[in-house]
């Protein structure tokens, strides 16, 4: 979906041949970003599914504690509304110039290249095939049915399998990468369907189960609790991701996630694994979320999110401190687009949302999620902390275009001086980055490259204000402050970075 986030789709198998879209797997050893694993799936896999019933949202009644829900009930009931999905469609794949990539190297190209008209100059990029799996679940007897985005992705044929073993070709109505939502319709009646919960009434250490086909083993089912809510992960800003450690796997992207008393609370989406395998870690995108964007494709063939038009991210203890906040909660703005609603209704870097027409923002992906939910062209109201106290701001949200809504995260910890060495940009240099003020940093020691700062790195501002000389920052860290909070631009992207002082 982002740069480098890649998806893959949890439903497949392994095996040589052919490439399968599956589980979106975040992956530690990438330096935390998704990884989209191209996973293989065997051409005589089996993907059917099974699952739910009605479609009416309802909570779950309370359990005891030491009450353990029947899976057995849960799967005889609702499993035959659980699909397999099978995808085949065609990608661009890039051909490399030497080495593995060089497509003489290619069986493909070694079995083509003697046909005529096939030359042996071929373009850097190349269609090729793929095979892919994944699960989904029907939710109304008329055959709409509910998966991942990812899983039907560069399809040009999609079949479902239902429970009793009938294969039957879909119609995607419509499909969205930020919430990685896709809506299915099938040419069938009387079909068994799901029962919504509410995501909001779970708790974690709630039991839940999961139904699909991780490696093309259709109609399995796995359990485990909830082992977190409101999970936020790179590159899905709108999606507030419940997680759990019952196991999923390729295969079982877009499968339902059911809570103790049977009613679809999630669609399973992601793992974060070192491996590409379940390690104890799954995420679901809530129901509630889903529906909102099923709603819209079903309307209109597509769905729209809003946007404010800032980059946030969340803040610890140091930064708190550094801009006056009691406790590390909000949104912190480290870059206003100057062309969006933030920008129009006066937000700044260094703002820290609080609350978002009533309700409260604790981390940046609460803000992105309440954002990303609204209609374009509405009115929020933002409580914010600026300058030591608190005020609020009215803003019109305009429509969201892909990669509009950023995050990003840092940490530091140290103690001591500042430990930079900085010059001013020149003037060239400023108007390469399109700003009128800001400090290289020369070099990097002590708390700073604790912090994480690097040679390179372009300062902006210091405790939210302009960064405009060498002196303004000497002067900030003669103060001998607790923490420091730097503004700064790598690679294109703003943040900022706490540095403890001590």
């Amino acid at each position: 979906m982002r740069s480098n986030l890649r998806k893959s789709s949890i439903g497949a198998a392994i095996a040589i041949g052919t490439a399968i879209a599956g589980v979106m797997v975040y992956s530690p050893s990438r330096a935390g970003v998704l990884d989209f694993l191209e996973h293989k799936s065997p051409a005589t896999a089996q993907t059917q599914a099974a699952a739910p019933s009605d479609q009416v949202m309802n909570p779950a009644p309370l359990l005891a504690p030491t009450q353990a829900p029947n899976y057995r009930a849960i799967v005889r009931q609702w499993g035959p509304a659980v699909v397999g999905i099978t995808v085949d469609g065609t990608r661009k794949t890039a051909w490399g110039d030497s080495g593995g990539n060089n497509p003489g190297n290619d069986p493909f190209f070694q079995f083509f290249r003697g046909l005529p008209g096939f030359q042996s100059h071929m373009p850097h990029t190349l269609e090729q095939p793929f095979h892919g799996l994944g699960s989904g679940f029907i939710i109304s007897s008329d055959g709409l049915i509910l998966t991942n985005a990812h899983v039907v992705r560069d399809a040009s044929e999609v079949t479902v399998k239902l429970a009793d073993r009938r294969e039957m070709k879909a119609k995607v109505l419509g499909a969205d990468p930020a919430t990685d939502i896709a809506v299915l319709r099938i040419n069938a009646s009387g079909l068994p369907t799901v029962k919504f919960g509410d995501p909001n009434s779970l708790q974690v250490g709630d039991y839940v189960l999961a139904i699909g086909a991780p490696f093309g083993f259709d109609q399995s089912a796995t359990a485990g609790i909830v082992s977190a809510k409101g999970r936020s992960l790179p590159g899905d800003a709108y999606v507030p991701f419940i997680q759990t450690d019952a196991a999923v796997n390729p295969g079982n992207s877009g499968g339902p996630l059911f809570d103790a008393a049977g009613n679809v609370v999630g669609i399973n989406a992601q793992i974060y694994s070192q491996t590409g395998g379940y390690q104890g870690l799954s995420f679901a995108i809530p129901i509630d979320v889903a529906l909102h964007t099923k709603d819209q494709i079903v309307a209109t063939g597509h769905a729209s999110h809003a946007r404010l038009g800032v980059a946030v991210q969340d803040l610890n203890q140091g930064l708190a401190e550094s801009f006056g906040l009691s406790r590390p909660d909000g949104a912190l703005i480290s870059g206003v687009d100057p062309k969006s609603p933030a920008a129009a209704a006066g937000l700044k870097p260094g703002d820290v949302i609080t609350q978002v027409d009533g309700m409260p923002i604790e981390r940046a992906g609460d803000l992105s999620n309440r954002i990303g939910m609204n209609a374009p062209g509405a009115r929020v109201t933002l409580k914010i902390w600026r300058d030591h106290s608190t005020r609020e701001i009215a803003a019109k949200l305009a429509l969201a275009e892909p990669e509009s809504l950023q995050q990003a995260a840092t940490e530091g910890e140290g103690h001591g001086q500042l430990g930079l060495a900085l010059r001013p940009l020149t003037r060239e240099e400023r108007s390469a980055a399109g700003v009128d003020h800001g400090l290289v940093v020369e070099d990097a020691a002590g708390p700073a490259a604790r912090a994480g700062m690097q040679p390179g790195d372009v300062v902006l501002g210091i405790n939210g204000q302009p960064a405009n000389s060498i002196e303004q920052v000497r002067n900030v860290v003669r103060d001998h402050p607790k923490t420091v909070a730097l503004l700064i631009e790598r690679d294109g992207q703003k943040i900022f970075v706490p540095v403890q002082l001590g």
